[in-house]
């Protein structure tokens, strides 16, 4: 067996970036941006107000003086004469500031009549003026990769960019093995369970970044398998889930290496998780997961996760640990890495008290995997314990 540090390193060494395509703006949220883009303007293109009020000259807006509003400077239509001497310009939000003013008087702190507004006393003395390019300036770059937030389309669109590089999404086939399985909806028989862990593999993996497709459950007989494969051509990567052991129905490895399957490893130091391997076949990348629903979702977080973002073109490792003191006392660990489910409770960490890798409920109330080292002796209330948040 091979540490699980040494085996999210020979997964990453199966894959890599696999390339871009361009996409409308308004179909890039969650991609990742491939290439650096530069904007297109300037932001704001013009000073502009940031408040409703009068344009006016700092030196001559002071408490008790009356200035003569010439017109007025409105988002989208702005005053095209220049401001004098004593003359003000009515101004909204995000108008253009009239040429000759340096300073935006707040309606509150003005009492207009007719065409006549008079500063009141105790005026607020900010400017309220937001100069031009103070967001950005024509050709300030956005760097790659990153993933495309919210945010980052706002900025994106601002800047006038329609159309963004972004990295190709990696096509991972999801395929669940074994005569016990059925599909959601339908009728088990007696000694039939529902196929789940591939839906929430699915769902991870879309989370990630990739596209995941469902593949129809693979029967315990060679030939469902090498019929499985067939449907799998096109993906980047198979995943197979179940049947990866050594036992008489355990197929995958066998007839994957009948066809040709190039194996990078088999079985790795961990806790769930030990019957996984992983390698190249038919031109694609295969990793092949346990069957027990945990030990796939958490071997999916653990490998599968830093394989998109390497597949995607981004910075690709172990996933980020933060550590938290434990709120109970813990046994001593055995010779695997432990990833516990836990639970974060008032910033302390509770493993649950059942980690049988079967238990989906206790993985859906989880927060946190938390990993004990190998042979890790009995730790106390209070020690800190590193963790992956989920």
């Amino acid at each position: 067996m091979i540490s699980t540090e040494e085996a999210i390193g020979r997964v990453l060494e199966l894959v890599g970036p696999l390339g871009t395509e361009t996409v409308a703006l308004e179909d890039a949220a969650g991609r990742v941006l491939a290439e650096p883009v530069r904007a297109r303007r300037t932001q704001p293109p013009f000073a502009s107000s940031a408040m409703d009020g009068y344009a006016v000259r700092e030196a001559e807006a002071q408490p008790g003086m009356a200035l003569r509003v010439i017109g007025e400077s409105a988002a989208g239509r702005r005053f095209a004469g220049a401001l004098g001497p004593g003359e003000a310009v009515r101004i909204f939000t995000g108008a253009p500031v009239p040429e000759g003013a340096d300073s935006i008087l707040i309606q509150e702190d003005a009492t207009r009549e007719g065409d006549t507004i008079t500063v009141r006393e105790g005026r607020d003395t900010e400017r309220y003026i937001r100069p031009a390019g103070g967001d950005f300036a024509t050709g300030t770059e956005v760097p790659a990769p990153m993933r495309i937030t919210p945010a980052l389309l706002s900025l994106l669109a601002a800047m006038n960019v329609a159309r963004v590089p972004v990295a190709r999404r990696p096509v991972i086939g999801l395929l669940p093995t074994g005569d016990e399985l059925v599909w959601p909806g339908e009728e088990p028989g007696p000694d039939q369970i529902v196929s789940s862990n591939n839906f929430g593999l699915k769902a991870l993996l879309e989370a990630q970044g990739a596209e995941a497709r469902l593949l129809p459950v693979a029967r315990d007989r060679a030939e469902a398998l090498r019929a499985a494969l067939d449907l799998a051509a096109g993906c980047d990567m198979l995943v197979t889930l179940g049947g990866a052991s050594v036992g008489d129905h355990d197929l995958v490895q066998q007839v994957f290496r009948e066809e040709g399957l190039d194996l990078a490893f088999y079985k790795i130091a961990m806790r769930p998780g030990k019957p996984l391997m992983a390698g190249r076949l038919r031109g694609m990348v295969m990793v092949g997961l346990p069957g027990n629903p945990v030990s796939s979702m958490v071997c999916g977080h653990v490998f599968l996760r830093p394989a998109v973002d390497r597949m995607l073109g981004l910075p690709a490792g172990p996933l980020p640990r933060l550590s938290a003191p434990l709120g109970i006392a813990i046994s001593a660990n055995g010779p695997r890495e432990h990833y516990m489910r836990a639970r974060l409770e008032n910033g302390r960490l509770i493993p649950a008290s059942r980690q049988d890798s079967s238990l989906l409920s206790v993985l859906a109330e989880a927060g946190a995997l938390m990993v004990r080292p190998p042979h890790d002796g009995p730790r106390d209330a209070g020690e800190r314990m590193e963790y992956i948040p989920l």
